[in-house]
């Protein structure tokens, strides 16, 4: 499939499909050993079947056990979430799993961890800003790591969360603070420099130079979006989200750590008829 156009008034390459692209790209990351594509190993997955278990939704802190509510037996979708890391844990916790990733070789991952430790996993490929493989009301608890810096558009994504979970359902999601994405790329991957130069929302199918983007899409890298804090915790209580908990991450070894953290995780529950009063979810003006 085509995946490039070029613009005829600014002379910049166009990405027509991004879910092509960065599904390409990631690819690739499992080609190489991305530390997010390095499947858990079997003495892992043992502790985890006795209930010796923890996993992240943002670089290095575990996500409170309380957070899960009642894990065993529950639907559980791993959104955006393949590689064979946390839903091979929550298979064998007990959680009826879905993992659903726009990468093949992700969800091979998660398929190769399931055959190697008799686990009961469904892998399904496809863009996490469409859901339409799975009817309303599908599922207890939706696990989404930080992954939709892969999309150009967040929205769609929580709009989907909040259709396939029950009510009363949860939804845990790493997010990227968006402050990472405007500083110069070039100065922090090369001289190790903080330059501010982008603004927020970020692309770098518009931001990076042209010579940079042709770069990065000629080597299958992935390309990044940088969401509004607004869209990223707002777009969920849009929706009708109510927030029950939320901390924050550093990276564990970016330059910003050492002033500030950069990722945020969120417990969003879907609520029941009645569970928060009158009005589900929060107005964002």
């Amino acid at each position: 499939m085509e995946t490039l156009r070029l613009d005829q008034t600014t002379g910049r390459l166009i990405i027509v499909d991004i879910a092509e692209h960065n599904r390409r790209a990631w690819n690739r990351e499992v080609s190489k050993g991305n530390i997010w594509t390095r499947p858990v190993d079997a003495e892992t997955v043992a502790k985890a079947k006795g209930d010796q278990w923890d996993v992240v939704l943002t670089p290095t802190r575990p996500v409170p056990r309380s957070w899960f509510g009642a894990l065993k037996g529950s639907d559980l979708l791993c959104l955006a979430c393949g590689g064979g890391q946390q839903g091979p844990i929550f298979a064998a916790a007990g959680a009826k799993v879905t993992v659903y990733d726009n990468s093949p070789s992700q969800l091979d991952q998660d398929r190769m961890v399931a055959a190697r430790d008799q686990l009961q996993i469904t892998t399904v490929q496809g863009d996490m800003r469409d859901l339409s493989a799975f009817a309303d009301a599908s599922f207890d608890i939706i696990f989404h790591p930080v992954s939709n810096v892969f999309v150009d558009n967040v929205n769609p994504v929580w709009q989907e969360c909040f259709r396939v979970l029950r009510p009363g359902g949860t939804l845990l999601a790493g997010i990227c603070n968006p402050l990472v994405y405007i500083f110069d790329l070039k100065a922090w991957d090369e001289r190790h420099e903080l330059v501010v130069k982008n603004k927020i929302p970020y692309a770098d199918t518009e931001q990076l130079p042209p010579d940079e983007l042709e770069k990065r899409i000629a080597a299958q890298e992935t390309l990044e979006f940088g969401h509004t804090l607004e869209d990223q915790i707002g777009g969920q209580l849009q929706v009708g989200f109510v927030l029950t908990g939320f901390f924050e991450d550093t990276s564990g070894g970016d330059l910003l750590d050492p002033h500030l953290p950069t990722f945020i995780a969120t417990r969003a529950v879907k609520p029941k008829p009645g569970q928060y009063g009158p009005a589900s979810g929060s107005e964002v003006v």
